[in-house]
């Protein structure tokens, strides 16, 4: 989306906001389309300026080019890109917990809005970090970050190389893994999905490939009532990690 492969762009008002919150640093502008009484481009532009970060004003038409189709409500940033995360990173995170880990394990899902929802929601779930792999799966594209609201540059996202040894060693740290399957027997509500947990999410159609069913622990379903056969899986998403945080929550209240 920036001409340059050395900086990347991030568009609209939430990722912006969230890029200055979260990694002001590595901002290297703000591009403003300044529209008159826009209080929260406003507000950007008051951020960014107290960071000493500046500010260029543009055109409708230039972001426009820039963003190629993204939503970018008149704000755009240039940042640094990051470092792309990867296992020897997920270690690190995972042995700097305090707390038992919960992580979203995403099976080559393709569609960068579905991604950009499911860092949004696990954002809000309190995930420890996202799990990807390399290869046949979207990365964090502008479209992702727009969607993800911010989520994007605070949930870690982690891209393996070989999804299948990266569960394996998660089991090796005792990480239950648990897989989202509509014909798994066990039902959502039915299944223990307290502790250390990986859970994990097939791609778009074609759910999760063998080997990653054959490292879960355990598959369950989502109880379907209606005529629908399936949810969206940032939908599905969004209703297994909610669940998984509605059972801590009570494990917790009882415990204490």
């Amino acid at each position: 989306m920036s001409g340059k492969h050395s900086t990347t762009a991030v568009f609209g008002i939430h990722a912006v906001a969230a890029v200055l919150e979260r990694n002001a640093p590595r901002v290297i502008e703000i591009h403003i389309c300044q529209q008159p009484g826009n209080r929260r481009q406003a507000e950007i532009a008051a951020r960014a300026t107290a960071l000493g970060i500046p500010i260029v004003t543009t055109t409708i038409h230039a972001l426009d080019e820039q963003a190629e189709g993204v939503p970018h409500q008149g704000v755009m940033a240039i940042m640094q890109p990051t470092r792309p995360l990867r296992g020897q990173d997920l270690d690190a995170i995972l042995d700097a917990l305090e707390t038992p880990p919960l992580l979203l394990v995403l099976d080559g899902v393709q569609d960068p809005h579905n991604l950009g929802a499911c860092l949004r929601t696990a954002d809000a779930a309190g995930v420890h970090a996202v799990i990807v792999p390399k290869d046949r799966a979207v990365g964090l594209t502008p479209v992702v970050r727009k969607v993800a609201s911010g989520a994007a540059e605070h949930v870690p996202f982690i891209q393996v190389t070989n999804l299948a040894r990266t569960l394996r060693s998660l089991k090796a740290r005792g990480i239950w893994i648990v897989g989202s399957d509509g014909e798994a027997e066990i039902s959502l509500f039915e299944a223990d999905l307290t502790g250390p947990l990986a859970l994990v999410m097939g791609a778009e159609g074609k759910g999760m490939r063998r080997l990653t069913r054959e490292c879960c622990d355990w598959l369950m379903a989502i109880p379907m009532a209606g005529l629908v056969e399936s949810l969206n899986v940032s939908v599905a998403t969004g209703v297994c990690l909610f669940e998984i945080q509605r059972q801590s929550q009570t494990k917790v209240k009882r415990e204490k």
